[in-house]
C-alpha cells in the first residue's frame, strides 16, 4: 500500500500511539516531557515546552529525568539554565544570532543573565505565546543525537549489554553474547535504531493533542506508514495545516543551507518544534545544546550518513525526509476527500 493511497483516517496503528497517557494534572507539559522521554542521550527537547506555570518560582524548576532547568520570566519569555557564559548553547545562540540566515530558524536569543547566586541561564522566546490550546509536536532531527566525543571510548561494558538485552533479548550478536558487554557506540546505534532516526534522519518523540495529555513513549513509530498516519491524526487531517508546515520547513531548509553557521558546525540533537492552533502554525529548530565546531579539516553536508570521524549528523537529510513525507500526507489527505 502506498502513502499516497492509504486511508490513514481509519489507521488504528496511529490512533494509538495518541491515546490519552492520564499524566497528573498538576504536571506542566514541560516536566511531563522531561520525565516520561524516551532514554536516550538527547531526550525529547524540554525548550520552550513550559506552559501555565506560576510567575517566576523561587530559585529553578528542576527538571526530573533531564539535566537542563526552564522557568517562566515573562510574558512571551523563558530562561534555561546553562553551565555558565562559555557553555555550547550560548556560544551556539551567540553566533546563530550575528547569522542573517541562522537567526531566522531558531527562537529569539535574548541574553543571558546570572542570578546573585551564580546560577547562569540564556532568555529565550516562547514559541507557544501567542498560541491558544496548541497542538505542539517535537521531531528529533538527525541520524544521531549523540556527540562523538560521547560514543569515542571502546571499552566494553556489562552496564549496556543488560540494559540491550532488557530491551531486546535478540539484539546481542553471538559474540556479545558471549562477552556480555558491549561499546557505548553499540548501545547508543541500537537505542538509535529502534526509531525511524537512521532511517529517515528523523523521529517523532513527542506530541500534546489539545484536550489530551501528551504522548512520549513514541519509540515504535518507526514505519513510513505509522509516521505518516501519526501526523495526519496530529494535524487534525487539515490540510491547511500540512501545506504551511511544508513551506516553512522548506524555508528553514534553505535558509539552513545558506547559513555560514550550519556549514561550520555539527548540529546534534536538534528538534524541529511544530506548533498550531486554530489561527495559526509554528515550526521552530530549537535545543543547541550539541551545536559544535568542525575541526577546521572538516567539511559536511548535513545529508551524508555518519561514520565516527566525519562529523556528519543527518540535519538536511531529516529535513528532506520530512518534507517527502509531509508531501505525501498531503497528497493522501486529498485522495481521501475525493
Amino acid at each position: 500500500m502506498t502513502l499516497l493511497n492509504m486511508n490513514i483516517e481509519s489507521d488504528r496503528t496511529a490512533a494509538e500511539y495518541l491515546v490519552d497517557q492520564g499524566a497528573p494534572n498538576n504536571k506542566s507539559l514541560l516536566s511531563f516531557f522531561a520525565i516520561n522521554a524516551l532514554e536516550l542521550s538527547a531526550p525529547a527537547s524540554p525548550v520552550l515546552l513550559e506552559r501555565n506555570a506560576p510567575a517566576i518560582p523561587s530559585g529553578w524548576l528542576q527538571l526530573s529525568g533531564h539535566p537542563k532547568s526552564i522557568a517562566p520570566v515573562a510574558n512571551g519569555i523563558v530562561r534555561k539554565r546553562v553551565t555558565g557564559p562559555a557553555d555550547a548553547e550560548v556560544l551556539a545562540y551567540r553566533l546563530l544570532t550575528l547569522d542573517s540566515h541562522a537567526a531566522k530558524v531558531g527562537p529569539k536569543f535574548l541574553g543571558v543573565h546570572q542570578t546573585p547566586d551564580g546560577e547562569h541561564f540564556i532568555e529565550l522566546q516562547d514559541l507557544l505565546h501567542g498560541f491558544v490550546d496548541p497542538n505542539v509536536m517535537d521531531i528529533k532531527v538527525g541520524f544521531r543525537t549523540f556527540s562523538e566525543n560521547e560514543v569515542s571510548n571502546t571499552t566494553l561494558r556489562e552496564d549496556l549489554y543488560r540494559k540491550m538485552v532488557a530491551v531486546d533479548p535478540s539484539a546481542p550478536t553471538p559474540e556479545e553474547h558471549q562477552r556480555k558487554a558491549i561499546t557505548k557506540l553499540r548501545y547508543m546505534l541500537f537505542r538509535e535504531n529502534m526509531s525511524s532516526s537512521q532511517e529517515k534522519g528523523f523521529r517523532i518523540e513527542a506530541l500534546k493533542m489539545r484536550g489530551s495529555s501528551p504522548v512520549t513513549d513514541m519509540k515504535t513509530v518507526k514505519t513510513s506508514h505509522e509516521i505518516a498516519g501519526t501526523i495526519a491524526h496530529f494535524v487534525n487531517r487539515r490540510k491547511s495545516v500540512v501545506k504551511d508546515m511544508l513551506k516553512r520547513l522548506r524555508q528553514m531548509r534553505s535558509l539552513i543551507e545558506k547559513s555560514e553557521f550550519f556549514q561550520r558546525h555539527q548540529v546534534v540533537g536538534s528538534s524541529i518544534f511544530i506548533v498550531y492552533d486554530d489561527h495559526k502554525v509554528g515550526v521552530w529548530l530549537i535545543d543547541f545544546a550539541k551545536a559544535l565546531p568542525l575541526p577546521s579539516d572538516v567539511r559536511v553536508d548535513h545529508r551524508r550518513r555518519w561514520a565516527l570521524g566525519n562529523c556528519e549528523e543527518g540535519l538536511l537529510y531529516g529535513f528532506d525526509e520530512l518534507i517527502r513525507t509531509l508531501d505525501d500526507v498531503y497528497r493522501s489527505l486529498q485522495t481521501n476527500r475525493r
